[in-house]
């Protein structure tokens, strides 16, 4: 057989699977959490005992689970900047509940309805009405907060039954509590979905050209809005988990926490532009996170000092791969 008439082999890929790993962010995360885990194991004697490591995952499984809703969305070309005001009314809605004589089972339904209904509104918004989700979560971050505030005021829901108080503080076996495990199984359920539905690469699609999806014959409309309601559900059950733990209710509850689940999904390697990303970066970088807020915890570092930190380093992870692209590529 002759050169010309030779079947000619086409890889169907650039590199090796190997290769793609271990140049990937998310063997880099890795790096970065062993070292995080090995200089807090230095600094405080205290850090390695099981039940301290199991007392620093509530500090971060309710924000890592609305940051696995927002990875989607963020990959989707969408943000939703009212997470945190979606947990402070959907507590409120349990309160109310729990005022009026509600049992468990239907503190737990308000708080998920709540979330979804917000999460419902966000998503008409933005799919039917075309506005940028960006206002029109600035927008419904101060409507759903203000709510909370109104029905509120300086006032407190407390006198939660006793047995809702297993979904914040109750352990499913020895140091795993209730939270993790669930926040386990929820980031497995993600990474499936994302992964390995066609669900999925609907997302990736929307996000890489919103344009191109649309002609292709995706309704781009219904997978943003199914986004925009998984996000809304997320924060509910992260509210009721959050309540649950605190055994009361403010409208200052969870402030500041649409910052912190936007960190975690960036730093987890997720294009804040929109087409790029993997719920394990995600799950990676929570545990980073954890880990870093945990250490300065046991070293007495003040609480402003984390939310320093917390910035810079979205400033970084954001900032860091432009500059790279710029430099690599002599871009000005």
């Amino acid at each position: 057989m002759s050169e010309a008439t030779a079947p000619r082999h086409l890889p169907d890929r650039l590199g090796s699977r190997t290769k793609d790993i271990v140049y990937s962010w998310e063997t880099l995360l890795i790096l970065v959490l062993l070292a995080v885990f090995t200089i807090n194991s230095f600094a405080s004697p205290y850090f390695l005992d099981p039940w301290n490591l199991s007392d620093a995952t509530f500090n971060f499984t309710e924000k890592a689970l609305i940051a696995l809703a927002m990875a989607l969305l963020i990959i989707s070309g969408e943000i939703d900047l009212s997470v945190a005001a979606i947990v402070a009314l959907a507590s409120t809605a349990m309160g109310y509940i729990a005022s009026i004589g509600g049992g468990t089972g239907a503190m737990v339904l308000a708080g998920i309805l709540t979330g979804l209904a917000c999460g419902a509104f966000n998503g008409l918004l933005v799919t039917r009405f075309k506005l940028p989700s960006i206002v029109v979560t600035i927008g419904t971050m101060s409507l759903f907060r203000g709510m909370s505030f109104i029905v509120l005021g300086d006032g407190v829901f407390k006198g939660y039954p006793a047995d809702f108080a297993f979904f914040g503080q109750g352990y499913v076996w020895w140091v795993f509590s209730f939270e993790f495990v669930f926040f386990l199984c929820a980031a497995a359920i993600y990474a499936v979905l994302l992964h390995k539905t066609n669900f999925g690469r609907l997302v990736y699609a929307i996000g890489n050209n919103e344009t191109a999806a649309l002609f292709s014959g995706v309704r781009v409309a219904r997978v943003k809005f199914a986004l925009f309601m998984l996000t809304g559900l997320m924060s509910g059950i992260a509210s009721v988990m959050l309540t649950s733990r605190l055994g009361s209710t403010r409208p200052s509850i969870a402030m500041g926490w649409e910052l912190e689940a936007i960190t975690m999904v960036v730093l987890g390697g997720v294009s804040i532009l929109g087409g790029s990303g993997t719920i394990p970066g995600v799950v990676i970088a929570g545990f980073i996170m954890c880990f870093v807020t945990f250490g300065f915890g046991l070293l007495n570092v003040p609480g402003i000092v984390m939310s320093i930190f917390v910035g810079l380093l979205l400033i970084l992870v954001i900032a860091a791969p432009i500059v790279y692209r710029r430099i690599k590529y002599g871009r000005g």
